[in-house]
């Protein structure tokens, strides 16, 4: 369904669902380790290794794993903040890993990021109003006038009062701080927004409605999310389609309840054991995790999870998994369900 949206320069524009937005091929990012006497390079941290996937336009992609995996690196390379090692970053067919600052500037009105520390993300020594319109004034759009009507609004929008813009950030609580955060990242009228654990460092009541807010929005203005987080449950609740990371790699992706009701790969299964179930007719029957992830700098030969996995066995460690479509699912383009494990139509 198209949606007419008013963009911060005042002008209409319109936005249908259903084609790619963003592709992501082959995505890495190394930063290099040093040491030794004279500090040379002794090898590579692989936060990314490697990534591939896509979207569309209005869904939620939801990016799940433990702590380290890479997710939020990922999410700052695809927005450019962290210059890529490798891999395409496709957004409406622009090759954004390529691109030059001026390139990268003029999209940044397109992709913005909510970031997950309410607190720290906003500057103590700018008014939440000043924050707010800053993006307008960097990318000048509009006047002065224009500019603070734009920031009442969004205020509105996202729940808050107009009259507040003029308070300061520590005047706020950290639910209405994330907030803040958001009605930020609306200001230019991005077409996709990366929410980085937006919810993470909030209470669960506050958690849900932040959620809501986000869910809303999205429906409104036809937003794209790359929702990223730790917390299945959450992802579960907002997500279209969802992607597992392990060790800087998707192991497995596909459409939210699927993945949910036919966990394919090993890793996916302890995730989901993991979480807390009070009721005992819900329990997953899943093998919990065991053990703790190998280091990025010095990966595990063949499948990175082997070392872990209750499943393993010994051509698991001798190459590397390709991520394949799992046997029995759909084979529409953004509606497979995939996983890495040579063993994922078996168990």
């Amino acid at each position: 369904m198209a949606n007419e949206l008013r963009g911060g320069n005042g002008q209409e524009v319109e936005r249908t669902g259903g084609e790619l937005i963003l592709q992501v091929e082959g995505l890495k990012k190394y930063y290099p380790v040093r040491g030794g006497v004279l500090g040379g390079k002794i090898g590579d941290v692989r936060a990314v290794d490697g990534v591939s996937f896509t979207m569309k336009r209005g869904e939620t992609l939801g990016l799940v794993g433990e702590s380290g995996c890479g997710k939020s690196t990922l999410g700052r390379t695809v927005m450019r903040l962290e210059d890529p090692t490798d891999g395409r970053v496709l957004f409406e067919g622009q090759d954004l890993a390529t691109a030059s600052r001026q390139e990268v500037f003029q999209v940044r009105r397109e992709i913005q990021m909510i970031f997950q520390d309410p607190y720290s993300s906003l500057n103590p020594r700018m008014t939440v109003g000043e924050i707010v319109r800053e993006p307008l004034v960097v990318h000048r759009l509009g006047t002065r006038e224009e500019q603070l009507e734009r920031v009442r609004h969004l205020f509105e929008v996202v729940g808050l009062e107009g009259r507040m813009i003029h308070r300061y950030p520590h005047e706020f609580s950290g639910g209405q701080r994330q907030r803040i955060g958001v009605a930020r990242a609306l200001a230019l009228d991005p077409q996709l927004v990366i929410a980085d654990e937006p919810v993470s460092a909030l209470d669960v009541s506050v958690q849900s409605q932040v959620l809501n807010l986000l869910a809303g929005l999205q429906r409104e203005l036809g937003l794209t999310y790359l929702f990223i987080s730790h917390d299945l449950s959450v992802v579960e609740y907002i997500s279209d389609s969802i992607a597992i990371m392990y060790l800087g790699r998707i192991v497995e992706k596909g459409p939210v309840r699927r993945v949910f009701d036919m966990p394919t790969h090993p890793y996916t299964r302890g995730l989901l054991k993991a979480i807390p179930q009070p009721d005992p007719r819900k329990r997953r029957d899943a093998v919990p995790l065991t053990g703790e992830a190998p280091s990025p700098v010095s990966p595990p030969p063949g499948c990175p999870f082997h070392p872990r996995c209750p499943f393993a066995v010994p051509e698991c460690r001798e190459a590397m998994p390709p991520l394949d479509l799992v046997q029995g699912s759909s084979e529409v383009p953004g509606e497979e369900h995939l996983a890495a494990c040579i063993r994922k139509d078996e168990i």
